[in-house]
């Protein structure tokens, strides 16, 4: 049996924000708390439609590329929960859960009612002078996980591929946490060394080593109380991925050159582009350790599986660039944007960036069309070409190395595991730069270094 009921009675039962919509998209009804919570005008908003009063269209949801529990409802006739954006009056974006339902009144015409639920507040997905960004579906479910993570004190571990804004994820979950008052800090863990571990995280007694004249703080007791950030985790060795399990497991340590046992009350962030449990296939990653900071894994999604929020992304970066010209307001074209929206980003929303600032380099009025979008993802294709490339080369290498080790000359091979040494002495040890100043690899860098007995 259908329930019946007075419209406006329903609105005024909900503490949280509610409306009652009709079939044609309008309000009919509005409580008081969405009022004060979005700054809407009643009197206006009643008959207005509800996608020009909530979310600033023009047009249904679902014809926006968006979730639209209007079209759900009134299709299937049961309830129906989505995640969207709602603006309030001065143009803030809110970003919500939305329960619908069915209601019917007392002739049995059906309305559906509409309960929303805060996410994210204006200034919420702030993080310094960088912003989180996007409404699409895929973003807002991860706003989601990244709240709910936020109110918990287990480990989280963010995956994702590299550009998707890890960092700012892990900023997201410590400034909505009950820590928000303590430290963030942060710890790349593609630089490390043993030596190198102890000293940041663990810190060190004055004398501890010949260049100790003073006694240092590690990480793990300036961020007591707060968040540690350990980034790229699956590039730490497996020595340290020892040392960094016993602290999680105690909260114990010890500085270097003390026998005086410390504890710490840290949140543990990681993060990693690669598949850390392939690593713990290959033996390179422990199992142990991975459970220890995988208790919340939040995967983070690539930008090409986001392109509804590449204006949006693109406004927001443009933004940051005109502040830190202060030359002018840069926007994009529509045909700027569509291109923009075909290529793949591999490089995700940190190549968005590189791609916005170098076409701004190229427009003179502030506005960047499709000509300057269409250089600089070319440039890139060029690129992603000699990779491929670079790629297939590296894998003809190690077939060589495997198939014909005996044709490889010693003088030649002496004179590369020379270099190599220097280039390692140089970057202090940073096996990326030096991949990079030799045209290989990081894998195949690996593979020479086992070879040559550099590792």
């Amino acid at each position: 049996m259908k329930q019946t009921v007075d419209l406006q009675s329903v609105v005024e039962t909900h503490e949280e924000p509610f409306m009652v919509i009709d079939k044609d998209y309008r309000i009919v009804a509005i409580n008081d708390a969405f009022v004060k919570a979005y700054g809407i005008d009643r009197e206006r908003a009643i008959g207005e439609h509800c996608y020009k009063t909530s979310h600033k269209n023009e047009a249904p949801c679902s014809e926006c590329g968006e979730d639209c529990p209007h079209d759900q409802v009134y299709s299937e006739g049961k309830p129906y929960t989505c995640l969207h954006v709602h603006y309030d009056s001065a143009g803030g974006v809110h970003r919500v859960r939305v329960k619908a339902y069915p209601l019917y009144n007392s002739e049995g015409e059906m309305y559906m009612g509409e309960m929303v639920r805060e996410l994210s507040t204006p200034g919420e997905c702030h993080v310094g002078t960088v912003r989180m960004v996007g409404k699409s579906k895929e973003f807002l479910s991860t706003v989601e996980k990244l709240r709910l993570a936020a109110a918990s004190a287990s480990p989280v571990l963010l995956t994702g591929e590299t550009g998707t804004g890890k960092e700012l994820a892990a900023r997201f979950i410590h400034n909505h946490s009950p820590r928000r008052e303590g430290a963030f800090l942060t710890l790349d863990c593609t630089v490390l060394t043993e030596s190198l571990f102890e000293s940041e995280v663990f810190g060190h007694e004055r004398g501890a080593f010949t260049s100790s004249v003073n006694k240092k703080e590690g990480l793990l007791e300036m961020a007591d109380g707060g968040t540690l950030f350990l980034d790229e985790i699956g590039e730490m060795t497996t020595t340290l991925q020892t040392k960094l399990l016993r602290v999680l497991e105690t909260g114990e340590f010890r500085r270097v050159g003390s026998n005086r046992t410390l504890k710490t009350d840290v949140r543990v962030v990681c993060a990693t582009n690669r598949s850390l449990l392939n690593a713990i296939t290959d033996h390179s990653f422990r199992e142990d350790l991975y459970y220890r900071v995988a208790c919340i894994p939040i995967q983070l999604p690539a930008l090409r599986a986001r392109l509804q929020d590449i204006p949006d992304l693109a406004d927001a970066l443009l933004g940051q660039l005109s502040k830190a010209t202060r030359e002018h307001k840069y926007s994009l074209t529509s045909d700027a944007i569509k291109l923009l929206q075909q290529y793949h980003f591999p490089g995700n929303i940190r190549e968005l960036r590189n791609i916005l600032y170098g076409a701004v380099t190229h427009c003179s009025n502030g506005v960047i069309d499709k000509p300057q979008i269409s250089t600089f993802l070319q440039c890139r294709k060029d690129k992603q070409a000699v990779s491929h490339r670079r790629r297939a080369t590296d894998r003809q290498e190690t077939q060589e190395e495997t198939e014909e080790p005996a044709k490889k000359g010693n003088g030649l091979d002496n004179m590369e595991a020379k270099h190599i040494a220097e280039l390692l002495a140089k970057h202090s040890g940073n096996r990326r730069l030096v991949a990079t100043d030799l045209g290989v690899s990081e894998r195949t860098l690996y593979r020479k270094l086992k070879r040559y007995a550099l590792a």
